[in-house]
């Protein structure tokens, strides 16, 4: 059976790296577009010209709720919109949302996010309530239609509160956290060789990279940090396994690429020359490992 890793895995072959972060603030949106149109129309348009541009030339894309949360009803009617735009072009979803529960509750968030109006391939958890919190999403993942983006050692600089504590095995509180993960993904394997319990392994702390990538063997990384963060290709290249086992995700540097230009009118068009400068980009740094 083709699993959603094995979509994903032959998405990066095909397309290259990048995940496209559709983290779409009203500001971000072009007066032209915004003209005579509400701010969900105005975001659904802008999405869609993106989409239409790029969904060729990226792994998939990450859809960021916040940004939608923020506008009430409407924005959450926009992200609901944005979501079936994907699902027509076959494009992965990531849900970024971020949840982290357990019991019941977290068994709300799966039927939430992996069925009905808000549907996704993937979505994002927050594992530090516990294990207990990625349990209920496994029945999910188990169909090989679902998986998740666990947050292991994120690219913030506040990582190092608590990700970064030693513990008393000697390890990072994050490393136990990515082994625990494996521990749970290690029966649902797919032909890929990688599980459906993805990690969040930000690319701006560069030093453990190389450890990280062949202690996690068996792990799909979201890697954010890339551009407005710090993170460089060839930070990015070694969290790869020849230039696979990936993501690494934009959203600024990309929706907001037609800035630099000053071309609002093709702020479509930037969007697509950015991403692939970053996926040939990436591409390089992986070839001069």
């Amino acid at each position: 059976m083709s699993t959603i890793m094995d979509k994903l895995y032959k998405r990066v072959e095909e397309r290259g790296v990048v995940c496209l972060g559709l983290d779409t603030a009203i500001e971000y949106v072009p007066e032209h577009i915004k003209k005579g149109k509400s701010d969900e129309d105005a975001i659904v348009e802008f999405n869609k010209q993106i989409i239409e541009k790029t969904f060729d030339v990226v792994a998939c894309f990450k859809v960021q709720i916040a940004y939608y949360e923020a506008l009430g009803i409407s924005g959450m009617m926009a992200y609901k919109r944005t979501l079936e735009l994907l699902r027509e072009k076959d494009a992965i979803i990531v849900a970024d949302i971020k949840r982290g529960d357990i019991a019941a509750t977290a068994k709300m968030y799966a039927k939430a996010h992996f069925e009905g109006d808000f549907e996704a391939d993937f979505i994002t958890l927050n594992p530090y309530m516990g294990m207990d919190s990625i349990e209920p999403y496994l029945p999910f993942m188990e169909t090989g239609k679902k998986g998740i983006f666990s947050l292991v050692r994120t690219s913030n600089k506040g990582a190092e509160d608590i990700e970064y504590l030693d513990t008393t095995s000697g390890d990072k509180v994050y490393s136990i956290v990515g082994d625990k993960l494996m521990e749970m993904g290690k029966t649902l394997i797919s032909d890929c060789g990688y599980h459906p319990l993805g990690g969040v392994i930000g690319c701006t702390h560069v030093e453990e990279g190389i450890a990280i990538r062949k202690r996690f063997d068996s792990m799909f990384f979201l890697i954010p940090g890339y551009g407005a963060q710090g993170g460089k290709a060839e930070d990015v290249a070694m969290y790869l396994n020849n230039g696979n086992g990936g993501v690494v995700n934009s959203s600024r540097g990309i929706l907001l690429a037609y800035k630099k230009e000053n071309r609002p009118e093709e702020f479509a068009i930037c969007a697509r020359e950015e991403t692939i400068r970053m996926r040939d980009e990436i591409n390089t740094a992986v070839k001069n490992l």
